[in-house]
């Protein structure tokens, strides 16, 4: 397996989707429609959708020392993803999540995610070798914040791209993280959490982006729910509506996002075509339950013909 040209940097979990037609009552049971057991988390979902691209990726999150974890990694392996870096935290059960997904394609998450199936900054700093050595490194804020600004840091002062993916709950603590980014992106109540207001509409979102463009990014992707997303960079800005196509399940439409923007940004392509990539990604995951993307250029190539110029 080729050296990893990004690291990702984020969540592993053992991932079962169930999709129902309704949620029962209280004291009520529902039928399954169709249930799917995967290798998920979202730092596993942007590193699969990294290979999916044609992107040499490894991973760091952590798992525990259960059989579960030993077929998470044989899958991620199979998918292409460098895991040497994995941490196996003894004496911890491997994450849960689980997505129950309504006819209306509206997600329920129950998790199982305590602390110690969460990154250290102890972990971090004995993979800083695996992150100084990438040409970019993919940070998830759903990690503890010390966590995540020791590979931010780690990785600027390497130079490399750091690219981070979400907000901290704390706003007062998202300064010493965004000056270290090159790239952000944020849902809606990320953008609120950093911002005090959650954008609505295309004029929203492009004001929310160039905010955080002052923060310390050079690129900034900001989702407007529902609508699409607006993107800024110091000499322009876009709007992307979504693509028109059936919602399943939105869960993991973001890490395909994050996943083609990373991989085009690598791969040194106009900012413009960058943007829509990303939404053409976010638009292939939305079509079936469950966070895996299914990414191929048949695919975005599809959705990018959706997508309203």
């Amino acid at each position: 397996m080729a050296e990893p040209d990004v690291v990702v940097v984020g969540q592993i979990a053992r991932d079962l989707v169930l999709q129902v037609d309704e949620l029962p009552a209280a004291s009520g049971t529902a039928p399954v429609r169709c249930r799917r057991e995967l290798l998920g988390g979202k730092g596993a979902n942007q590193a699969v959708a990294l290979a999916q691209l044609g992107v040499a990726v490894g991973l760091l999150g952590v798992v525990g020392d259960d059989e579960i974890a030993d077929r998470l990694l044989a899958r991620a392996r199979a998918d292409g993803v460098d895991v040497a870096a994995v941490v196996r935290r003894a004496g911890t059960p491997t994450g849960l999540i689980v997505d129950l997904v309504d006819a209306a394609g509206n997600w329920h998450y129950v998790q199982d995610l305590p602390e110690p199936t969460l990154l250290a900054a102890a972990d971090v700093r004995r993979a800083a070798d695996r992150l100084r050595a990438a040409r970019a490194v993919l940070v998830q804020l759903q990690q503890p914040h010390e966590a995540a600004l020791a590979a931010a840091g780690c990785a600027r002062q390497a130079g490399r791209l750091v690219v981070l993916d979400g907000a901290p709950e704390e706003r007062s603590r998202a300064a010493e993280l965004l000056v270290l980014a090159d790239v952000l992106r944020t849902d809606a109540r990320e953008t609120e959490l950093l911002t005090g207001a959650r954008p609505n509409d295309a004029t929203d979102g492009r004001r929310a982006a160039r905010e955080l463009l002052g923060h310390g990014p050079t690129l900034v992707a900001v989702e407007v729910d529902g609508v699409g997303n607006a993107f800024a960079w110091p000499d322009g800005d876009l709007f992307v509506p979504l693509s028109d196509t059936p919602t399943v399940d939105t869960t993991g439409a973001g890490d395909a996002f994050v996943a083609a923007l990373t991989a085009g940004l690598l791969r040194g392509e106009p900012r413009d075509l960058v943007a829509r990539r990303a939404v053409a990604a976010a638009g292939a995951t939305v079509g079936h339950p469950g966070g895996r993307p299914e990414l191929s250029e048949e695919a975005i190539g599809k959705q990018l013909a959706l997508i309203p110029a």
